[in-house]
């Protein structure tokens, strides 16, 4: 039985994180890189427990699994997604130092610039290494230095394009990042 707090695999890809809410079937994770993705509770295992190897057969036959995987499914009952959404940005990565960090007393300006620089490049990176095409940064408005140093980083990028994001949803604090999938 999965709770909050539990360390868990998702079964079918290389993810694991900790459990952070359960909702019916679904339970939301938050992967060991801060991002919070929903799965169904069959499709994780719990870390360190031994309820996969003893149990793994006692809901299904081994039968009623083959089959499942082997019968043609119709996909008539998929949901379409919008135009709009769909050219919507799979990641926001928000740069506001309290998401950052719980207590920025006694860092400097410069401390914090490269706090907040050094997270845009790694998830930059996971974007590129998961093949994620479009992510926004929220920098917010201030007096624009972030804007800046980030522009500068996205320019050592040959595999990118970079621009103002979305000004309904984000006003002029975000820039979103385009990455080329085949360059």
């Amino acid at each position: 039985m999965l709770k909050i707090g539990d360390k868990v695999d998702v079964l079918d890809d290389v993810l694991s994180g900790t459990i952070v809410a359960i909702n019916g079937n679904m339970v939301t994770i938050e992967t060991n890189e801060g991002f919070d993705l929903d799965f169904k509770a069959n499709e994780l295992v719990k870390i360190g427990s031994k309820s996969i190897n003893q149990d793994a057969f006692k809901l299904a036959s081994v039968n009623e699994i083959l089959k499942e995987k082997t019968e043609k499914k119709r996909h008539n009952n998929t949901q379409k997604i919008k135009p709009k959404q769909r050219y919507q940005p799979k990641l926001e990565v928000d740069l506001h130092l309290h998401k950052l960090i719980d207590n920025e007393r006694g860092m400097s300006n410069y401390d914090k610039l490269n706090l907040q620089l050094d997270t845009a490049r790694r998830q930059l990176e996971f974007a590129i290494k998961k093949r994620i095409q479009k992510v926004v940064f929220i920098h917010g408005v201030g007096e624009g230095v972030l804007k800046m140093e980030l522009e500068t980083l996205f320019s050592r990028y040959d595999n990118i394009k970079y621009y103002d994001a979305d000004y309904k949803k984000y006003g002029l604090g975000a820039t979103e990042v385009y990455i080329y999938q085949n360059a």
